[in-house]
């Protein structure tokens, strides 16, 4: 039967980049080694590091988050635009429509993405991939415009893509020349001598208060502490309205009255003042934070599956705020490199391209580690605590360091698949990867299922050197299962239910 050109179909099996599935299999890897940690602790603690961990587990978190944290999902996202030139290319080669197809692919992905942040677990990305997908179709769109048809190349995927992930680092480079420049040695000193003394006193106010048990909140009083943040965080229009008031009244008030204290008030709050403030804002900072993790740890602890859900449907609505910059300035950048390397066919051809993955896997990985290991050094030090100045530092270092070890990652992938015995010995991770939707969304029933209190009730107990078995475990499970099952069926399951949605049929399954 003779393909039409308005068949949509997927891509054949003959057709896809068998590197693209090696690199699926390997950053599901990445991806669950990072992930498994907030299988068995709160969310609300996401991303904040353990400092109670000792040994192993301190070894092991460390490990993580040189080498692991934050690069994978970029990689991930590589993949995705890697994926969406795949697919455009081919749909321009048989001369198809795109749009309306691809916005199908992207809004049945929200709506699983959305099931997995709900219904299983609190950490999906999916949900932004999909948003992310959609600026990329409007991104192609625009370029199509008349206009801007001239820039339409791989190049001005990259040059996008490349502006927009640097553009944050560029921002916060010129505020820190501001900032050096206005503050001087003794400005620094003692502004680190404040927040010294703030860190401390908050430190002994906290164990003075654990020690005779008024640290805990309970509900009302932490609904009146929030109510309260937000009585002081109302808008400066209704404060400047409230000061012309009082200047108008104090005007016309006698001498010696009132104005005298106003003038007072207005006066500029002293360094004790300023102390005693900062020590009050961060102890009821720690009380909320503490309490809605000790809420969270109860839910996954003793409650069943229905207060998860609900628990986690109040957070995945707060969460939505937040896609909308992960998608354009984290996702949408790095669909537009992996546009750029498939479309400009340095992947379908690598050994064309020897230099450019030589200097993408040496120079990643040697400055993506120097960056890394750099800034969770600031990050996790103690003294950092009292200069926010060294852990903005800190923070940019390491964000930096996870872009850029991650295209240490794929160059020195490029390279290895190439061997004859890296095909033999890790052939295993091209199942994992075809299979990535289906075993991605595994994770979750599995891990939750061992460690929430309405399954297997182990949450909290597992610490992070058991963690990392349990990955091997798992990674060695699905790398057997996914290749049983691709021994019968075309696709996974969760795979054949996106394509089937999206193509708006049923897709053969069996081979």
């Amino acid at each position: 039967m003779t393909t039409q050109p308005h068949d949509l179909s997927p891509v054949p099996a003959q057709q896809r980049i068998n590197l693209l599935d090696y690199l699926r299999g390997f950053a599901l890897i990445g991806i669950l080694f990072m992930n498994v940690e907030w299988f068995n602790r709160p969310d609300v603690d996401l991303l904040q590091f353990d400092f109670t961990q000792t040994g192993g587990n301190w070894a092991a978190s460390w490990l993580v988050k040189v080498f692991i944290e934050g690069k994978f999902y970029k990689l991930f996202s590589l993949l995705f635009g890697m994926g969406f030139a795949v697919m455009l290319i081919r749909a321009q080669e048989v001369g198809r429509p795109f749009g309306a197809w691809f916005t199908r692919r992207m809004i049945v992905l929200f709506v699983i993405g959305m099931c997995h942040l709900v219904f299983l677990w609190g950490g999906d990305i999916l949900h932004d991939y999909a948003v992310a997908g959609l600026m990329l179709l409007g991104f192609v769109f625009l370029l199509r415009w008349k206009k801007l048809s001239r820039f339409n190349s791989p190049t001005a995927f990259a040059k996008t893509g490349f502006t927009l992930i640097l553009l944050p680092f560029i921002i916060l480079t010129f505020v820190g020349i501001g900032y050096g420049v206005s503050h001087d040695n003794q400005k620094t000193s003692a502004s680190w001598q404040e927040n010294s003394e703030v860190i401390t006193q908050v430190e002994q106010r906290v164990h003075t208060a654990k020690s005779v048990g008024e640290f805990l909140l309970t509900s009302a009083e932490y609904k009146a502490l929030n109510e309260d943040s937000n009585m002081q965080d109302e808008p400066k229009k209704s404060e400047a309205l409230t000061t012309t008031i009082e200047q108008e009244e104090t005007s016309q008030t006698p001498e010696g009255s009132d104005a005298d204290q106003h003038s007072k008030e207005s006066t500029p709050e002293t360094r004790e003042e300023r102390i005693e403030k900062s020590i009050n804002k961060q102890y009821e900072s720690k009380q909320k934070r503490h309490y809605r993790s000790d809420e969270e740890q109860r839910i996954f602890t003793e409650g069943d599956y229905w207060q998860a859900t609900q628990h986690r449907w109040e957070k995945a609505i707060r969460a939505l705020g937040n896609t909308p910059f992960f998608a354009l300035f984290i996702c949408l950048p790095l669909f537009m490199v992996g546009y750029w390397l498939i479309a400009s066919e340095r992947l379908k051809h690598p050994e064309k391209h020897q230099s450019f993955f030589n200097t993408l896997c040496y120079g990643g990985l040697f400055f993506g580690l120097i960056l890394s290991v750099s800034g969770v050094y600031l990050n996790l030090h103690p003294a950092t605590k009292a200069a926010p100045e060294l852990q903005a530092v800190g923070n940019n270092l390491f964000f930096l360091g996870q872009f850029v070890l991650c295209a240490g990652y794929v160059g020195l992938f490029v390279k290895v698949h190439q061997k004859r015995w890296f095909s033999r010995a890790f052939s295993w991770l091209s199942p994992l990867g075809k299979m990535a939707l289906t075993n991605y969304i595994s994770h979750s029933i599995i891990f939750t299922t061992l460690f929430y209190g309405y399954a297997g009730g182990m949450f909290g107990q597992i610490d992070r050197t058991q963690q990392m078995l349990f990955v091997v475990v798992v990674i060695i499970f699905q790398a057997v299962i996914s290749s049983i099952w691709l021994s019968y069926f075309k696709f996974g399951p969760l795979e054949w239910l996106w394509r089937s949605a999206t193509y708006l049929t049923l897709q053969p399954m069996k081979r």
